[in-house]
């Protein structure tokens, strides 16, 4: 008779672990990128390592309402809310409609902004086109 598996740390029931007590930091960069169709919110130190994170589909959005700017900055509070920040950078990258919504939720936490910089990403004229196909 086979052995029963037993299923030790199954995901299913367990809380999402970006939600405990994440440690305190005084300084920190916030990464915000907003596509069309959600935003994400990233806390970090200074050296780049991941202290708090959240999304508009982890906020519990679906769907095309994932992509709007109150998903976003419910998507910022949640992320700064863990973290105890005094002073922080903040990065916004991409083109959707959460880049502003994000920003002012930020502004409202509390947290003294350093500067804010915009780092989407622009060709420069963007790779060679594939050859034109022969008709």
């Amino acid at each position: 008779m086979a052995k029963a598996i037993l299923r030790i740390g199954s995901r299913r029931n367990r809380r999402i672990g970006s939600r405990k007590s994440a440690r305190r930091i005084p300084k920190g960069v916030i990464h915000v990128q907003a596509s069309f169709n959600n935003t994400i919110v990233t806390v970090t130190d200074v050296r780049g390592r991941v202290v708090s994170w959240s999304s508009a589909g982890t906020c519990g959005f679906k769907g095309p309402r994932k992509g709007t700017p109150f998903a976003a900055q419910t998507a910022a509070a949640n992320a700064i809310r863990t973290v105890g920040m005094q002073r922080a950078d903040v990065m916004i990258k991409g083109p959707g409609r959460g880049r502003d919504a994000a920003l002012r939720a930020i502004r409202r936490s509390g947290i003294l902004l350093t500067f804010v910089r915009d780092v989407t990403p622009m060709p420069h004229n963007g790779c060679r086109p594939p050859k034109k196909r022969r008709v």
